[in-house]
């Protein structure tokens, strides 16, 4: 008879040293990382589990992150736990089913990261026209530091190139980049250009680890990532405000062609020239204008100037006048004549009036009217018949040559 204790030993030695090295394929059904760095998962198929650990030694080196539902493929050994008789399947390495653990990688990083925010497009930072100081980080001794060089010579010499040196793959390669990027932040630098030349995809799988695309993301500075060929698209391209294709395109996309701006310049020149010499006619035309103002304007030939219109004024009104009266000079005579021959005849006319008028005058007039012996009886000043004459009136009689009062009896 054996204890529990021995019989699960004798187990563990079994199963452990029966299944040392053995690849499983299955499911992921379960997967919790815990805190202490391990990762504890189970895998499936469609009858039964088994319970599974990735140390944290392992753990560092996979590239992905297990997660439910991804079909995997597991190398490693079946360890026992004696305290408690269970047994488990201890992973050395994860490989996902059917394709790369670092495209399974890439895929799972920039989903993330996408979620984040980190490449929407409304965040990138433009480019300046003109840099004058560009942070670059990469190997010193990467030939595409030459090529980036080369061309900045050839662009534009006006612009400061700072090198910042790192390591550009291998598994310190990552840490060594975000810090060169935070490094190169603080430079006050119009550009950083984070660049390295071809690779296979484990060669240049540093520019596809968080911690450097972190670093892009937070730079204040605008980020340039210009990684690998053409055909390498890593995830510092996503997280970087401009991605080229090549490093010597980068440079080629940073800095303005200085040709190009003497060609520009030399156009300009020459523009300028002819607006000047314009402008200079110009100016010429209104100087001999203004000098003919001046002289029209001046005192002395203002006066002259208005006597001249004044003589003329004068002399064409003369000739209106005269004009006028030759005009009407035909017409004045003929009426004339007929307002005097109206006037004579108007007076003519008057002064029969006038002789008939007198003439009424002197018939009417009492003083001549009266005969002798006869005179005029007036009552109170007004002249009645005598047969209105009543006893006791007192009446004024009246002739040519005297005038009395009298009363009735």
């Amino acid at each position: 008879m054996i204890s529990v204790s021995e019989l699960n030993e004798q187990i563990k030695a079994l199963l452990e040293t029966s299944f040392m090295h053995i690849v499983v394929e299955g499911e992921v059904s379960s997967a919790t990382y815990h805190s202490s760095g391990h990762l504890y998962f189970s895998i499936k198929d469609d009858k039964s589990t088994i319970k599974c650990v990735m140390w944290r030694g392992n753990l560092k080196k996979l590239k992905f992150r297990v997660e439910k539902g991804e079909h995997i493929v597991i190398d490693g050994s079946i360890g026992v736990y004696t305290p408690r008789g269970e047994y488990q399947f201890i992973a050395s390495n994860i490989e996902p089913y059917g394709k790369g653990n670092l495209a399974l990688a890439f895929e799972q990083l920039k989903k993330q990261l996408e979620a984040k925010g980190y490449f929407k497009s409304e965040i990138k930072k433009p480019l300046p026209k003109f840099p004058k100081k560009i942070a670059v980080v990469t190997a010193l001794n990467a030939a595409a530091l030459q090529d980036i060089l080369k061309v900045a010579k050839k662009r534009w010499q006006l612009c400061e190139i700072v090198v910042i040196d790192t390591l550009v793959q291998g598994d310190l390669a990552a840490p060594q980049i975000a810090k060169a990027i935070n490094y190169a932040d603080s430079l006050n630098a119009d550009v950083i250009l984070v660049t390295r030349g071809g690779g296979s995809q484990e060669d240049l799988w540093a520019f596809n680890e968080e911690v450097v695309a972190d670093a892009i993301f937070n730079a204040k500075t605008p980020v340039v990532s210009a990684v690998g060929h053409e055909v390498d698209f890593l995830i510092s391209d996503f997280v970087a405000d401009v991605r080229a294709p090549t490093p010597s395109a980068a440079m080629e996309t940073i800095l303005p062609d200085s040709n190009e701006y003497l060609y520009t310049l030399d156009d300009m020149q020459e523009r300028l020239t002819g607006l000047i010499e314009q402008k200079l006619n110009h100016a010429n035309q209104e100087l001999r204008y203004l000098q003919q103002r001046v002289l029209t304007l001046a005192p002395k030939e203002r006066l002259e100037f208005y006597l001249r219109e004044f003589s003329s004024v004068q002399k064409s009104l003369e000739d209106i006048i005269k004009q006028k009266l030759q005009l009407h000079q035909s017409t004045l005579e003929p009426l004339r004549l007929r307002f005097e021959n109206n006037i004579s005849l108007i007076l003519r006319k008057k002064e029969a009036n006038l002789k008939l008028l007198q003439d009424q005058l002197e018939l009417n007039n009492p003083k001549k009217r009266i005969k002798e012996g006869f005179a005029e009886v007036t009552k109170d000043g007004k002249r009645i018949n005598i047969c209105q004459v009543n006893s006791g009136d007192k009446l004024k009689l009246t002739n040519e040559k005297c005038s009395v009062g009298v009363v009735v009896d």
